[in-house]
C-alpha cells in the first residue's frame, strides 16, 4: 500500500470521527483539533480535515460562539463565565467580545441575578443572614455574574428581608 492510499484512508477515518462528533453537538475548531490529536491523527490529516469541514461550514467559530452564548444565557449564566468557557474552547477574543457586545444590548444582569437570588433564597431560610449572603454570593460568582451586580442585588435583598423582619 502506497503512502497516498494510506493518507486517504486516514483522512476518511478522520472525517468520520468529526462527523460523529458533530452529530452529538457543534464543536469549535480547537475542540475538533484536540479530539483528532487525541486520536493520534497526523498533523497534515488534521489540517485537511479541518479545511474540509470549514468549507462545508460545519466548523464556524463565530456561529459556534453565537449558539454557545444563547444556550448559556438561557441557563442563566453570567457573561464572565460564558467568556471564560468560549476562551477554553479556543474561540478568538475578538469574536467573543463582538458576539457578547451584541447580547449586552438586551441583557439585564441585575434582573437575572435578582431572579436567581429569589429562587435560591428559600434554601437558606434556616441560616443566619451573613451565611445566607455568603452562599448566594459564591453561587452567583460561580455562575459568572459581576461582583458589582451581585453586591447591589444582595444589598437590596438584605433591605427587604430586614423590613420583613421588622414587621414581625
Amino acid at each position: 500500500m502506497d503512502e497516498s492510499t494510506s493518507d486517504q484512508k486516514t483522512l476518511l477515518k478522520s472525517k468520520n470521527v468529526v462527523f460523529r462528533l458533530l452529530k452529538i453537538r457543534k464543536l469549535s475548531e480547537k475542540e475538533i483539533r484536540d479530539r483528532l490529536k487525541f486520536k493520534k491523527t497526523p498533523k497534515n490529516i488534521i489540517e485537511k480535515t479541518v479545511y474540509y469541514f470549514k468549507n462545508l461550514r460545519f466548523i464556524d467559530d463565530r456561529q459556534f460562539a453565537k449558539d454557545w452564548i444563547n444556550a448559556r444565557l438561557s441557563k442563566p449564566f453570567g457573561l464572565n463565565r460564558i467568556r471564560l468557557e468560549l476562551r477554553q474552547k479556543g474561540i478568538e477574543d475578538t469574536i467573543i467580545e463582538e458576539e457578547l457586545a451584541l447580547k449586552k444590548e438586551n441583557y439585564l444582569e441585575e434582573t437575572i441575578v435578582s431572579e436567581l437570588v429569589q429562587r435560591r433564597f428559600s434554601r437558606y431560610k434556616n441560616l443566619d443572614k451573613l451565611k445566607t449572603k455568603r452562599r448566594l454570593f459564591e453561587y452567583l460568582i460561580r455562575r459568572g455574574f459581576r461582583i458589582e451586580t451581585i453586591n447591589k442585588v444582595l444589598r437590596k435583598i438584605d433591605k427587604t428581608t430586614i423590613q420583613y423582619d421588622d414587621s414581625q
